[in-house]
């Protein structure tokens, strides 16, 4: 797997990353998920896959800075970015398939759209898992089906038409777990065999066509494939045929549902 299809990207990438993306994508997100986990103050918390930091930071504070939140990610770059954003929460470089802490450590393990894109998706489950304390729930969040999000189904085909379907791929990854009966698979597979699989809507919202574009280039290094040119030739083709998900201010908004798979630990 290429780093963009496991969502590895550079230290320049993650701070583009962490002011975009995050505010139109996930920031909105994380309530519902920690709604679900049941933190609660005092807990120990590790955050899986946790990127640029959005979830951990909003788990630090919803916990009133309270307990201890830990925030692990393979990449080195969007760990220097969550690090410079909250210096409180401890922040490991680490593959989620080989989890650096003690057996049975963590009152909750938490994990937001990160689990498509580890190497060995199973294995990582089987880590969280072992880290969590008996009694203590493991909480993931995955987006639903391309199929269900129309925004992203309509700019992979275009992807696909304008620079192949190797292009439009790495657009496609964050939606490979949206199958519900897979899902319960995967995590039967890693010993989690009672899960609980809630569908929650929400909307995914961009300034513009222009900004849209820019983020899925610059933020997910689209740019790495399609380079300058690519890149204008595709915000000019999204100008012309996506203008139905364009809002009468300009800004870009089209439901973007996820699931929230969760597990407490006999």
């Amino acid at each position: 797997m290429t780093d963009r299809a496991t969502g590895q990207v550079n230290a320049s990438a993650a701070d583009y990353y962490e002011q975009h993306f995050v505010p139109a994508l996930f920031k909105h997100r994380t309530a519902s998920l920690l709604d679900v986990a049941g933190v609660s103050p005092g807990d120990r918390v590790l955050d899986v896959g946790c990127g640029t930091g959005v979830l951990a930071r909003d788990t630090w504070q919803h916990m009133s800075r309270s307990g201890s939140v830990v925030g692990v990610d393979l990449n080195d770059g969007m760990i220097e970015t969550a690090g410079r954003a909250e210096p409180d929460i401890e922040w490991c470089v680490a593959p989620a398939e080989s989890l650096p802490f003690e057996t049975s450590h963590f009152d909750r393990v938490i994990s937001q759209f990160a689990l498509m894109f580890f190497s060995d998706r199973e294995k990582a489950l089987e880590e969280m898992w072992r880290v969590t304390k008996p009694g203590g729930r493991l909480t993931v969040a995955v987006w639903d089906g391309l199929e269900n999000t129309p925004g992203y189904a309509a700019m992979t085909a275009l992807d696909a038409r304008l620079f192949g379907q190797e292009v439009a791929d790495e657009l496609i990854a964050p939606y490979s777990l949206g199958d519900k009966d897979e899902l319960r698979a995967l995590f039967a597979g890693a010993g989690i065999a009672d899960v609980s699989i809630t569908t929650h809507s929400g909307m995914a919202v961009f300034p513009s066509i222009k900004a849209w574009v820019a983020l899925d280039v610059e933020g997910w290094t689209l740019g790495e494939i399609i380079g300058p040119e690519g890149h204008e030739r595709l915000l000019a083709a999204a100008a012309e045929e996506l203008q139905e998900f364009v809002q009468d201010d300009g800004s870009v908004a089209f439901l973007s549902p996820s699931h929230i798979i969760s597990a407490d630990k006999p």
